[in-house]
């Protein structure tokens, strides 16, 4: 049975998150190569006020548990990787560059942040489904993310968001929260800057991934390069579909999803998605017990 990486998106992120990294030596060093002493002030709270710092931070982070969990020779699979944590998930899998990955994501944080500075974002609504949702929806307001069956995000302005968050509790909604996400991703208000990062893709070099490149926008594996650079560059106005994506990685032989630092959001999501596999936060379990289930995973195998 195969083993997948998870890579969380925005939300997840907390001041410190990169001062205390495995392999933080290189990766930092990586980092700093490519962006300079910015690296340095990325993770904290003034900077992670800004979409940018935020998206860099996960990347990094990401990259730097991945490296770690490959030391003791837990190689992933497959990848798969919420919103911004395809790109983590894309370098994982070998289909590209860290640096490339670092200039694409400053781009991206800058682009999503200067097309809405303020006033807008995601709510999360627990209890319902998509299609009791769908009708309290008013113009301006989408569905972003599918995260479980009963779990949706909406994307829209805060103010748009909040009325369709009060109809929701009132049609039933176990509750609703503003996600610490400061731009409405996945819908069409980021199309202008998911286009403008698709031409910055046209001078980076995408190759053929080692392993399986799921995308939680298409639910589908990727292996040609220009579709995962497609994937990567509009994932940003595209809806996650992060419950089929799970069911889908389970159908493909995976057997075990091991959540990338930070959080353990989408340990939590995946288990309600699959019923065979099993899931673990590696920030909640710990190195040596995601590397024990990782063999005791393969040995099973044998």
């Amino acid at each position: 049975m195969k083993i997948l990486f998870t890579f969380p998106g925005q939300g997840t992120q907390r001041p410190g998150m990169l001062h205390n990294l495995p392999c933080a030596g290189d990766t930092l060093e990586q980092a700093r190569h490519t962006l300079g002493d910015e690296v340095d002030t990325l993770d904290t709270p003034d900077a992670l006020k800004h979409t940018r710092a935020v998206q860099l931070s996960l990347l990094i982070a990401g990259v730097a548990w991945a490296r770690e969990l490959e030391r003791p020779g837990i190689v992933p699979d497959m990848t798969c990787g919420l919103s911004v944590g395809a790109f983590p998930a894309a370098v994982a899998a070998g289909a590209l560059r860290f640096d490339d990955a670092l200039r694409l994501v400053a781009q991206r944080g800058e682009l999503m942040e200067q097309a809405y500075p303020h006033g807008y974002g995601l709510t999360a609504i627990m209890g319902l489904a998509q299609e009791q949702i769908e009708p309290l929806l008013e113009n301006g307001v989408f569905i972003a993310n599918l995260n479980a069956e009963r779990q949706i995000v909406i994307a829209g302005s805060d103010e748009c968001m909040a009325r369709v968050a009060r109809r929701a509790l009132g049609k039933g909604a176990s509750s609703v929260r503003r996600l610490a996400v400061s731009v409405p991703s996945h819908c069409a208000l980021l199309d202008e800057p998911a286009s403008r990062l698709k031409q910055a893709f046209a001078g980076v070099e995408t190759m053929r991934p080692r392993c399986e490149y799921l995308s939680a926008s298409t639910a589908r594996v990727i292996w040609q390069p220009e579709r995962i650079a497609d994937d990567l560059a509009l994932n940003m106005s595209r809806t996650v579909r992060w419950h089929e994506a799970m069911a889908a990685a389970e159908e493909r032989d995976v057997g075990l999803a091991i959540e990338l630092p930070p959080g353990g959001v989408l340990t939590s999501l995946t288990r309600q998605a699959v019923t065979r596999e099993e899931a673990v936060s590696l920030e909640r379990s710990g190195v040596e017990v995601a590397v024990h289930m990782a063999n005791k995973l393969r040995q099973r195998d044998y």
